[in-house]
């Protein structure tokens, strides 16, 4: 679902090109088949004939989220179809990586990294310790990666992959072989990836695999999938967005914050794009980045790297490689302003605040300093030893809720974000006010080495049991690679953690939260002035 707009000019099929895509109904189907040429192995059974594969299904309704901690678009078990995985990396993804030593000890094989012959990477993280195995797939492409005028198209392709047959599957078919083996599937879209995922038993991997990568090279879709899978999705944005005050300001403020990345544009796309897409967007989208090449398989639980390897091949090994895409994105320019967001709806009852900064993240910073901002995060606000929550609901009484968030695997640059609302008779001003003054306090004095232990150690032990969650660990690789890590970024993280000292966290705490170069949302009930 995420790639950059260098897909706009360069590289998406021109619909005049062929006179069937510019058709409506099947013929474009066919189009699109004879182009793309389905592996051998993957074609229908003699006797099955395309007509029939293709008869209208009733949609299946899949959970609208993932098991990791607060939710991240089908979307992800994450949270399905929303930036709930953003949500979730920004608090557990990159820690995930703190759980590494710990599965060095417990598991029987260590962390295996390969390519195949046609360019798509796969990673194994076996763990023995339960018959259950986390088969994820993701894309390097997200909604940041969409042409102008088209937000939301990487959801959209998200949501067909689900509805739509493909040459050897009818729709529905792949919901209800996961039904019948007691396993569960969905998939999300965030800013910069979109992935695929099952949880089933390890004797079902071979299945999953095929169609996964059926789905990858012989998606078929026809006017009537686009007109159904549009309107869910306008749907969608109605109920996650316009119902929501909150989500309504969190739109306008990421507009306000980004001058010039992709970042500033929903996920889930904006109302009147989205009532535009059509078959011929879909399928430039779907043609260009669905491709193995631009895809990373990470499949973690009770299995072996050489039998991964040796189903890999004999799935996804014999789908076609697309073009090299190159994901490049606009520049952010220098921020040098305070910009104000405010929203009053006769909805909200209590009123609520948030300010962020432009900082770097895990792919973007010099070394050192994104391990020094998540600190940073998890010592004013990461939990209830935080400062912020010590301070404005413990001993000040004065916040209702008060937090921190670092939002470090992004492709680009990323947020820094804190938040609170206000308890009782306290003011929004009084609240922010205090807020302001523990940032100063770090700016100004730093943090003490105990202080910083212990955030280290917190970071550590709040995420121990992940490693009995394959889908975790998948969920880990899985986006740190999305972004351009590596497998080596992800077990070297907790030593880099580690080796953060109390100096630069007041460094990167002076350097980016400048008040001056913010920007701040603040919803208000409608009589609030």
């Amino acid at each position: 679902m995420i790639t950059s707009p260098k897909n706009t000019a360069a590289g998406l099929p021109d619909p005049s090109e062929d006179d069937a895509r510019a058709k409506p109904g099947k013929m474009k189907t066919v189009a699109h088949l004879a182009q793309r040429c389905p592996p051998i192995h993957l074609q229908p059974p003699k006797g099955e004939t395309r007509t029939q594969r293709l008869q209208n299904e009733e949609q299946i309704t899949l959970p609208q989220t993932l098991p990791v901690d607060p939710p991240p678009q089908r979307e992800p078990s994450i949270e399905p179809r929303s930036h709930w995985l953003r949500r979730a990396f920004n608090a557990t993804a990159l820690v995930l990586a703190t759980t590494a030593p710990v599965l060095a000890a417990n598991d029987d094989g260590k962390v295996t990294d390969f390519l195949l012959d046609n360019g798509m990477e796969v990673v194994v993280i076996p763990d023995h310790r339960a018959p259950i195995v986390s088969h994820m797939v993701w894309y390097n492409v997200g909604s940041a990666d969409e042409p102008p005028g088209q937000s939301g198209i990487a959801h959209f392709v998200e949501h067909l992959m689900f509805k739509a047959a493909t040459i050897n599957h009818a729709a529905g078919e792949f919901d209800r072989a996961v039904a019948e083996i007691g396993g569960s599937h969905n998939a999300f879209t965030d800013y910069d990836y979109t992935a695929f995922w099952e949880t089933v038993a390890p004797s079902a991997l071979e299945q999953m695999m095929s169609f996964e990568a059926d789905r990858m090279f012989n998606l078929t879709f026809t006017d009537d999938d686009i007109k159904t899978e549009r309107d869910v999705i306008l749907e969608e944005r109605r109920w996650r967005t316009e119902t929501d005050p909150k989500a309504v300001l969190d739109e306008e403020v990421n507009a306000t914050l980004w001058l010039n990345r992709p970042y500033r544009i929903p996920v889930i796309g904006w109302m009147q794009e989205l009532e535009k897409l059509n078959w011929t967007d879909a399928f430039a989208f779907y043609d260009l980045y669905y491709r193995p090449n631009n895809a990373v398989l990470v499949v973690a639980g009770d299995v072996e790297p050489e039998t991964v390897k040796a189903l890999a091949e004999k799935t996804y090994g014999k789908v076609v490689a697309g073009p090299g895409l190159a994901r490049i994105r606009p520049v952010e320019p220098e921020q040098n302003t305070k910009r104000t967001v405010t929203l009053a709806d006769a909805r909200v009852s209590v009123p609520r605040f948030s300010t962020q900064w432009v900082v770097p993240s895990y792919h973007t910073a010099e070394p050192g300093e994104a391990e020094a901002l998540d600190l940073l995060a998890e010592i004013l606000g990461g939990n209830n030893r935080s400062r912020l929550y010590q301070q404005l609901l413990v001993k000040q009484g004065i916040a209702a809720e008060a937090g921190a968030n670092f939002g470090g695997t992004m492709l680009d640059a990323t947020s820094f974000t804190i938040y609170g609302s206000p308890r009782g008779d306290a003011k929004l001003a009084d609240l922010e006010a205090a807020v302001d003054a523990e940032i100063a306090r770090i700016v100004n004095d730093g943090v003490t080495d105990d202080e910083l232990d212990e955030a280290k150690d917190r970071k550590v032990r709040s995420v121990i049991l992940a490693r009995d969650n394959p889908a975790h660990m998948a969920l880990m690789y899985g986006a740190t690679l999305a972004t351009d890590g590596s497998v080596k970024d992800v077990e070297e993280w907790p030593d880099r953690i580690r080796k953060v000292t109390a100096n630069q966290v007041k460094a990167v705490a002076a350097r980016y939260l400048v008040p001056d170069h913010s920007t701040t949302g603040y919803l208000l009930p409608k009589t609030e002035n």
